[in-house]
This record gives C-alpha cells, structure tokens and sequence, in this order.
C-alpha cells in the first residue's frame, strides 16, 4: 500500500494521540491551534482512510485470570480449509491473534488460558477439531517488550 497524504496537522495529531489516547480534543485542538471540530473531523478523516484503527483499553490478562500465554503454530491437514479454519478460530475467544504466515506452520496464534491444563483443554477440544495434521505450542513466560509501532520522524519529512 502507497503511503497515504498526511499534513502537519495530520501528523501533529498522530503523535499527540499515540503518546496519550486518552487525550481530550479539545486539548489536542488546543495545542495544534485550531477547533476541536477540526480535530474531530481530522480524526475522522484518519479513520475513514485506516491510519487509525479505533480505540481500546487494553486488559492486563494475568488480572483477570489468564495465566498462560502461548503462540501455536498449527498446520492443517487440508490447506484448502484455510478460511473455515480462520472463521472458526474467531468463535474461540482464547485466539486473540492469528497470522498466515510463510515458513513452517500455515497458521500461527496467539492464545491466553487460565493455566497449563485449560491450554491444554483449548488444544485438544477446540483446536484439534479445526482439522490439524499437527500443532506446536510456545509458551510465553514473560513479554519483554509490548507496544505498538512508532510513528515516522515527521519532521524529517518537512
């Protein structure tokens, strides 16, 4: 995909957002020196060509009881399945990732469970089903690094 036209103002209210979502538009409007209608509008503009992809909390897993993590790569019997497949993997709502991906797997997950034998529960009671030939699991200990891309330097750009 082309890189799409941002101006300044665009790029101001990028980073300004990515440092805080939370930030009120009024503020933002504030600091860029224009209406909190130009903010809103901007943002929308932003939405609407998919820079911005909405807005979350993110829940801490570990708080609210999922304390395993683990990336599955999982390869299927009948490659053919890959859409099925995809569409059954969103009615399991441990999958909070799926990729296809080139190498050694046809697809790969990201899933939380409660504990060791829940994982091993969702592998063999919801995954297995899926038609896989085989799976292999990684479990995660620990995210050492969690975030999301940085912006470009704008201003190089100017």
């Amino acid at each position: 995909m082309a890189n799409l036209k941002l101006d300044k103002l665009d790029k101001q209210i990028l980073q300004m957002i990515s440092d805080d979502a939370r930030v009120p538009f009024l503020e933002v409007a504030r600091e860029c020196g224009v209406s909190g209608a130009a903010i809103h509008q901007r943002i929308q503009k932003m939405t609407n060509m998919g820079v911005l992809k909405g807005s979350q909390f993110n829940i801490n897993p570990e708080r609210i009881g999922y304390q395993t993590c683990a990336f599955i790569g999982l390869n299927l019997k009948n490659p053919e399945t890959f859409d099925e497949v995809v569409e059954r993997l969103k009615d399991i709502p441990e999958v909070v990732e799926c990729h296809y991906t080139t190498g050694n797997y046809d697809l790969f997950i990201k899933i939380y469970a409660h504990n060791n034998h829940h994982l091993l529960n969702i592998i063999h009671d919801k995954l297995q089903p899926l038609g896989l030939s085989r799976s292999e699991s990684l479990i995660s200990f620990h995210s050492a690094i969690d975030r999301e891309l940085p912006l470009p330097d704008f201003t190089a750009e100017e």
